[in-house]
């Protein structure tokens, strides 16, 4: 059995953001070699994440309406965690509803996805450096 291990780096200029990480998640798989197995990818911080879903404007904007609306980012004093002088706790609610991870089955050499289906980092608290594991096995 293969393994490979990738690490993607991010850095938003903005607070939230979603980024299609999917051709970074084909060309891992491609310098894997490959053909079956699956395909790990995480975010490796506790305020980011990864998710599948179709790369379309108006469902991110309905995305981040969404998510502000379950945990608003302010105000800030509504949050126990934001007591330790940060002001993120917003952050780690919403990276908990979006989630960690997301596995995609290897078939034929490729990324087996459904319909419209695409990787992305979500990003709940940006402006600074964060990375996603990519990590492939299979042979």
């Amino acid at each position: 059995m293969k393994s490979f291990r990738k690490e993607l780096w991010f850095s938003t200029p903005t607070r939230r953001a979603f980024v299609n990480i999917t051709p970074q998640a084909e060309e891992a798989l491609k310098k894997s070699g490959v053909a079956e197995g699956l395909c790990l990818v995480n975010a490796m911080h506790i305020t980011a994440s990864v998710f599948i879903n179709d790369d379309e404007r108006g469902l991110h904007q309905d995305y981040e309406e969404w998510l502000e609306g379950l945990a608003p980012h302010e105000p800030i004093r509504q949050y126990r965690h934001n007591d330790t002088g940060e002001d993120n706790a917003d952050a780690h609610l919403k990276r908990q509803v979006m989630g960690r991870e997301v596995v995609v089955a290897i078939t034929g050499g490729r990324l087996d996805f459904g319909p419209w289906e695409q990787i992305f980092y979500g990003e709940f608290d940006g402006r600074r450096r964060k990375r996603v594991l990519v990590k492939i096995l299979g042979d």
